[in-house]
């Protein structure tokens, strides 16, 4: 079954560190691109973190950058999102997506470039 699923979200303090991860299954992993986008209540999702499929390449938002790291284990066929330093202003659902295409050029970061997306964790964090 293709599929993606996130697990690693909670409930943490300002300041404090969460590790996300994102479990693939269902295709050949090592051949795509992946991202992590978040979405809060009354807004529009937004992009994060992707890392280009041979793992070379990353980018970030400015929101995040310094902050978050994102990084693959091709053999574990899971992507993570490290988030340091975490603000109340992160609070949000994560999702992590697939890239549409495989093997691509370059490391996407629209959201129209993704077709394949997790269910989704919370990650609340208070001040």
């Amino acid at each position: 079954q293709v599929q993606l699923v996130e697990s690693g979200g909670g409930l943490v303090q300002a300041g404090a560190s969460l590790r996300l991860s994102c479990a693939a299954s269902g295709f050949p992993f090592s051949q795509f691109a992946m991202g992590w986008f978040r979405q809060a209540p009354g807004k529009e999702r937004e992009f994060i973190a992707a890392i280009k499929w041979g793992g070379d390449s990353t980018k970030y938002s400015d929101s995040v950058n310094g902050r978050f790291t994102i990084s693959k284990d091709d053999a574990a066929e899971t992507v993570y999102l490290e988030m340091n330093a975490l603000e109340p202003e992160d609070t949000s659902v994560y999702y992590c997506a697939r890239d549409r295409q495989r093997r691509r050029s370059e490391t996407p970061t629209r959201s129209r470039d993704f077709n394949l997306w997790g269910q989704g964790t919370q990650v609340t964090v208070s001040s």
